[in-house]
């Protein structure tokens, strides 16, 4: 692997990044032209439009595409992102420390992408792109292939002749039962390719799904990866139907709604265990346990 140009945790000045490789020193992708490097820079400022940035689990972090005013396409820098690999430049992500300093934090490659519902800079909802990139050299267990939903012998198109979705798909892409589209993925994501309880592994059975339900969330609750849960099938309808919840930590809880022999005869022992819940699931968890039943 080529040497690494820059110190992970480090934090740079970003004019002095910009003077000594070029690039657009404002922007949040800012390939440059000296160089076949392209920066990318994370931040808080953004996440009142949909920017909202982060790791979703160790290796993968998902990053909003650019674009303030419509649908998202790709040109300029999200072309430049989506091709890199393709054509031979290298994607170095950075993360805002305090205005005009950033931290680097590593070098990442294509993964994939994903779509999601987002307001523009005149709140209007349009498509945002949703990029998927994994740390360099790290190695994930799944294909994007595998996130697709009901697979039949279907070739998956090219990256590049993937078209921005039509207005009636835009409604699916974002629900209470979570369907296509970004958010689906960055809950996959999130729980590592497994069923959060079981550790079943195969991703077209399992199912991603809110804590919260969108009727019941806010708008920032929707597409909020803390509020999702990756479920077997067997447990995602119990949870759905609140005859089961979880404490903060992770121990199932059964409603006395069904008989413990009933709960056993689906394969539910009441034993059951949540391991990596994070601080920030506690809240949807707790106003999913008001309601169990």
């Amino acid at each position: 692997m080529d040497k690494n140009p820059f110190i992970p945790n480090h934090v740079y000045k970003r004019s002095d990044i910009h003077d000594y490789y070029g690039g657009n020193r404002q922007g949040g992708i800012a390939p440059s032209a000296k160089v076949p490097y392209i920066f990318i820079f994370s931040g808080k400022s953004g996440s009142q439009y949909g920017y909202k940035d982060g790791w979703d689990n160790p290796n993968i972090f998902s990053y909003t595409g650019e674009g303030q005013i419509g649908d998202m396409k790709f040109v300029k820098g999200n072309l430049a992102l989506r091709e890199h690999i393709n054509n031979g430049k290298r994607v170095f992500l950075f993360e805002y420390e305090r205005i005009g300093y950033v931290k680097f934090i590593s070098e990442l490659e294509f993964y994939d992408i994903g779509y999601f519902d987002t307001p523009d800079i005149n709140k209007t909802e349009r498509v945002g792109i949703k990029f998927f990139f994994k740390r360099k050299g790290a190695y994930i267990p799944v294909s994007p292939e595998q996130f697709e939903i009901n697979q039949v012998n279907e070739d998956k198109p090219d990256y590049a002749d993937i078209l921005l979705p039509n207005k009636t798909e835009r409604s699916g892409l974002v629900t209470s039962r979570v369907g296509q589209g970004a958010y689906r993925k960055r809950i996959i994501h999130r729980w590592e390719y497994e069923c959060a309880v079981t550790k079943f592994n195969k991703l077209e059975i399992l199912i991603a799904s809110h804590i919260v339900p969108w009727s019941k969330a806010t708008d920032e609750e929707r597409l909020d990866v803390h509020n999702g849960i990756l479920l077997s099938p067997t447990y995602d309808a119990l949870f759905d139907k609140h005859l089961i919840s979880f404490d903060h930590h992770g121990k199932i809880l059964l409603s006395e709604k069904i008989e413990t022999s009933s709960y056993e005869k689906i394969g539910v022992s009441g034993n059951e265990k949540i391991q990596n819940l994070s601080r920030y699931n506690f809240e949807y968890l707790d106003r999913h346990r008001e309601l169990l039943v």
